[in-house]
């Protein structure tokens, strides 16, 4: 066998052990650039570089188009960003224009998103904020949805894996999607907010650990002890960060801020793969390690001057929500098998009949987690928010087609229920919560 069919077969193999389409490309891309040298004449380079420089500018262009699209509409009504950027990766991706072709680099670059954006998670929820009445109610309520979304799947789909892949895509809630659009809102700090964090945090972690649990190639009873294995690990770093002083750390962070050093943003990029390849050696998913390097990192600069605490965020959100996050949900777009769902009555009809199952299974039982005191338009507001899904489904849906326990035509009825609860539910929930704002300055006028 020659060379670099051994390095492409060993790259294959170690991919397989993670489970998520974008790792074992992930480590193609680099043992590419390692043999391109010597392989270069036997390679057609010239077409495929062509081809993935015009879905390179392609997707630049989607990237810059969405915000200016959102803006455009914000007068008539307020969609998120990242509608706009699945729908445009619909449009120029294959199942419509088809000026974009999915390509195993575009394909890493999204994972390396999805990988950033629960690393925004786990950095942005405020434990201390959470802790008590709002996690706990918040994870009992994520324990029914997941009972009662597998129990939705085993009547849908009887075979108990696809079940098991609906279930856990129904009980998740894109934590990663709302925070923004909290923050934006200035709600990240109200008590819908912090109900909303506690119940984002429960909805990214638990579908994290199922997924974990379910579908890393070991029995039950072993991958639980993996799984504790990584916790226990993590959990021991998070603890010594969080006894640490760091002076060390964050003098060379205050040092470098603003120049080429950039330390803050190289320790965050080891910190998220060290984490996120630990994950994948250990056979769990890579994105509970990337929401485990959020969390990390959050404790780790905790006691930095407040004034280089907030530079770091926004350097952060420029790499992620500025370059790779983006990227991942124009890819989303792109490899949306539109035509699954429109070739099937059946499956179409898959779509609404999800969105539903979402405020049902996923939305309902987060009523434990309102605020005390909540009107009747703010537990409306937790439903809606907490019914918000679509990272998870995408991740989990892609490992359930992949591994063939799923078809097609419903992966891609749960990613477009997915993608519309996105484009309704938060502003749904925003105008509810806004509506019970001016009801009670109407009655303080009164």
């Amino acid at each position: 066998m020659p060379p670099s069919s051994a390095v492409v077969q060993a790259v294959d193999n170690l991919g397989a052990v993670s489970r998520f389409r974008g790792c074992g490309a992930l480590l193609s891309v680099a043992v590419a650039l390692d043999y391109s040298s010597s392989e270069a004449a036997e390679v057609p380079e010239v077409p495929l570089m062509q081809g993935l420089s015009t879905s390179l500018v392609l997707i630049a262009v989607l990237a810059v188009a969405a915000p200016l699209a959102a803006r455009f509409l914000d007068r008539v009504v307020r969609v998120p960003i990242v509608v706009f950027e699945i729908v445009l990766g619909m449009l120029l991706g294959p199942s419509l224009l088809g000026w974009i072709q999915s390509s195993e680099f575009t394909d890493t670059l999204a994972d390396f998103g999805l990988a950033v954006l629960f690393f925004v998670a786990g950095n942005e929820i405020d434990f201390a904020l959470i802790r008590g009445r709002p996690a706990i109610r918040a994870s009992l309520g994520w324990v029914i949805s997941l009972g009662a979304g597998i129990g939705a799947g085993l009547l849908l789909v009887p075979a108990p894996e696809a079940a098991v892949i609906i279930g856990v895509a129904l009980c998740s809630t894109a934590l990663g999607t709302l925070l923004p659009i909290l923050r934006d809102a200035g709600e990240s700090k109200t008590p819908l907010g912090i109900a909303v964090t506690a119940l984002g945090a429960v909805g990214e972690f638990g579908p994290l650990i199922a997924i974990s649990l379910f579908f890393s190639g070991r029995e039950l009873g072993p991958a639980t002890g993996v799984l504790l294995g990584f916790v226990l690990l993590t959990g021991v770093a998070i603890f010594l960060a969080s006894r640490a002083k760091h002076t060390l750390l964050h003098s060379q962070v205050t040092r470098t801020l603003h120049t080429s050093g950039q330390f803050a943003v190289r320790a965050i990029m080891f910190i998220l793969t060290g984490l996120v390849v630990l994950s994948m050696v250990l056979g769990l998913d890579m994105l509970l390690g990337a929401f485990a390097a959020g969390v990390l990192w959050k404790v780790a600069i905790a006691r930095a001057p407040e004034r280089d605490r907030k530079v770091i965020e926004t350097k952060i959100d420029a790499v992620a929500f500025g370059f790779l996050v983006p990227i991942f949900f124009i890819d989303t777009g792109i490899d949306f098998d539109l035509r699954a769902l429109i070739d099937s009555p059946i499956t179409l009809a898959m779509v609404p009949l999800f969105l539903l199952l979402l405020l049902a299974v996923r939305g309902l039982p987060s009523l434990l987690a309102a605020p005390a005191r909540s009107t009747a338009a703010d537990k409306r507001a937790v439903v809606l928010f907490a019914a918000t899904g679509l990272p998870i489904i995408v991740a989990v849906t892609a490992i359930g087609r992949d591994e063939g326990l799923i078809t097609s035509g419903i992966s891609s009825a749960l990613v477009g229920a997915g993608m519309l609860s996105v484009l309704l539910f938060p502003t749904l929930a925003l105008r509810q919560h806004r509506h019970t704002g001016v009801a009670a300055q109407h009655e303080e006028v009164n």
